[in-house]
């Protein structure tokens, strides 16, 4: 790997032009903005400043060629702020005749109030702070208000404070007033962000854009891992995924996937994802449907099933033998739909972000790129052949998925259904189809390769954030989930498609007084500043990794290290064919 080298603005911005690697921009402000770089220069990234907190922030660029057509930038823009400051934020109890109800981050004005009183009283001083978010599409504003007591130079210095706060009877928490991101605050605009880089440039890049899980879908690997693996030059991490058994298999994708042109789990209603071309190194967002069957061979043909949809599914005895049945997904735990948006899902058939809805009668296929075995449990399951033949039916489910074949499991209703279908010897025809938004099946091909993700962030060359079409609005909870996920400053990991046909990969790290994150409408300030015409976020937290050479660049988030994942996007050196 080259040494990147420090050069000043006007000899960076030379640099670039000319196709040197590694080269190094400092800027301060808009006085110090470099001057606009050539459309075609495969490596620049818009020679303007991030859109990210203060105009007059300092920024530095260090810009490292990793491949023709592979460049690596790490960008930190601003500085510590010293006014930031750790407080004990107090979660407050819900405004409810049941005790049973959960607390929230935010509630009324009266209820914060009736809160930091009692809190006072029992001698801790809070103080009640109104939220209000930047408007987005459907979404933000006014949020509601918070709880707050103390100002700490560090989050163990606020310990006492918890535990008195603890003895009145309330829950709370320390917390970095930098993870903030509220609207219109002085202090929120100064501090220090870190983000990295990929821009991928078809024109040049002679290896190949792809994603993988790595040997299977539900045992999860960290993003270093997944690229030391394959052996790539640079990998970021990818989509949703399960995290808890509670809600499925953990590491399976809760969204859409697609790997090597495999459909390998259905979209969450239709949210956004990121469509990988790795024949021609390009990419684009697109919203995906989902169009799912099982249909006795020489039955009704695929195209009866509806459009953006799998057929109704009506439970026991609603499909004669040559009509298609329901296909609700593949490769997940039959009845768990992690952030929901499918056919009879409860409480919602809508995406609602990190929520695992339910559904007691479903169908599911399983590949061999799901694991070892199949999820165990009541219901039936069918083994199918290379050539879609039954060649077993067993009244459980649970058992390794047949070389070259798949499996169908069923749960409740559909038992029955499913079963008349299933005789041994018969021939089964299994659709799973992504649609896309002209209801027609999205092509693909051995280097198609799909990652879920959500919200759109820009669209059209414009931030069109869609937080509320996509799930991250949530009702009946004081706007608490909206608050943190949205609202509030995390790590982020986005990817997206500038105007030259470039890929970018971003990573930005968070939850740490050196780098405070970005809320959602930052990260789509972000991501336009970068020059990106279509973006979308991906899976942050503590997800957020980007790996080069096989060693982590960015500072994940987790206590524990890096987080295994269940996905990761590759730069390979080299096309896989």
């Amino acid at each position: 790997m080259e040494s990147p080298h420090k050069l000043p603005v006007k000899a960076a911005v030379a640099a670039l032009v000319l196709g040197l690697p590694g080269a190094f921009l400092t800027t301060a402000g808009p006085s110090a903005a470099s001057p606009s770089l050539p459309s075609g220069d495969a490596k620049a990234l818009p020679a303007v400043e991030l859109n990210l907190g203060a105009q007059d922030l300092p920024e530095t660029r260090d810009v490292t060629e990793l491949a023709p057509g592979l460049t690596r930038t790490s960008i930190t823009r601003g500085t510590p702020n010293p006014s930031l400051f750790w407080t004990a934020e107090v979660a407050i109890p819900a405004d409810s005749p049941d005790p049973d109800a959960p607390s929230s981050a935010l509630s009324g004005e009266a209820q914060a109030q009736s809160v930091a009183n009692a809190v006072t009283a029992a001698g801790v001083a809070a103080r009640v702070e109104k939220v209000q978010s930047p408007q987005l599409a459907g979404a933000g504003g006014d949020l509601g208000y918070r709880v707050r007591a103390g100002q700490f130079a560090t989050k163990d210095d606020g310990a006492a404070t918890v535990a008195r706060i603890k003895a009145a009877g309330y829950s709370s928490s320390v917390l970095y007033t930098g993870w903030d991101g509220d609207a219109g605050s002085t202090d929120q605009s100064r501090g220090q962000w870190k983000l990295e880089v990929l821009t991928i440039d078809p024109k040049q890049f002679k290896g190949e854009l792809s994603s993988t899980f790595g040997s299977d879908l539900v045992n999860r690997e960290t993003t270093s891992q997944l690229a030391a693996t394959d052996g790539a030059l640079a990998g970021m991490n990818g989509g949703y995924f399960v995290l808890d058994p509670k809600a499925g298999a953990p590491g399976d994708p809760a969204g859409t996937a697609v790997v090597n042109g495999e459909v390998l789990s259905e979209p969450v209603g239709d949210r956004p994802s990121l469509v990988i071309d790795g024949k021609k190194n390009e990419s684009s967002i697109q919203r995906l449907g989902w169009r799912g069957s099982v249909t006795a061979a020489g039955g009704a043909p695929e195209d009866s099933v509806p459009p953006g949809g799998a057929p109704e599914d009506t439970g026991a005895g609603s499909a004669a033998k040559d009509a298609p049945l329901a296909l609700d997904g593949i490769n997940r735990v039959p009845g768990l739909i992690r952030n929901c948006g499918g056919t009879g899902d409860a409480p919602t058939v809508l995406p609602l972000h990190d929520y695992t809805c339910t559904d007691p009668d479903e169908v599911i296929a399983f590949t061999e790129d799901f694991g070892s075995a199949t999820p165990s449990g009541p219901g039936l399951e069918v083994l199918l052949d290379s050539h879609g033949t039954v060649t077993a039916v067993s009244t459980t489910r649970g058992t390794a998925v047949p070389a070259g074949g798949r499996t169908l499991q069923a749960t409740g209703a559909d038992v029955a259904t499913l079963g008349s279908l299933a005789t041994v010897g018969a021939r089964l025809d299994v659709d799973a189809d992504l649609v896309s938004g002209d209801g027609k099946p999205l092509k693909t091909n051995a280097s198609t390769d799909v990652v879920n993700g959500g919200p759109v962030l820009v669209s059209g060359g414009t931030e069109n954030v869609t937080v509320k079409r996509d799930g991250m609005v949530r009702s009946g909870d004081n706007n608490s989930f909206y608050y943190g996920w949205v609202h509030k400053r995390n790590p982020r990991t986005i990817a997206g498609v500038d105007g030259q046909g470039r890929t970018l990969l971003v990573t930005a790290d968070g939850r740490q007084t050196a780098s405070l994150g970005l809320s959602i409408k930052e990260a789509a300030d972000v991501a336009r500043s970068l020059g990106m015409v279509d973006a979308i976020n991906l899976d942050g937290g503590g997800s957020t990794t980007m790996a080069v050479g096989g060693q982590v660049v960015n500072r994940p988030s987790d206590a524990s290290g890096e987080r295994p994942v269940g996905d990761a996007i590759l730069a390979l050196p080299r096309r896989k064919d």
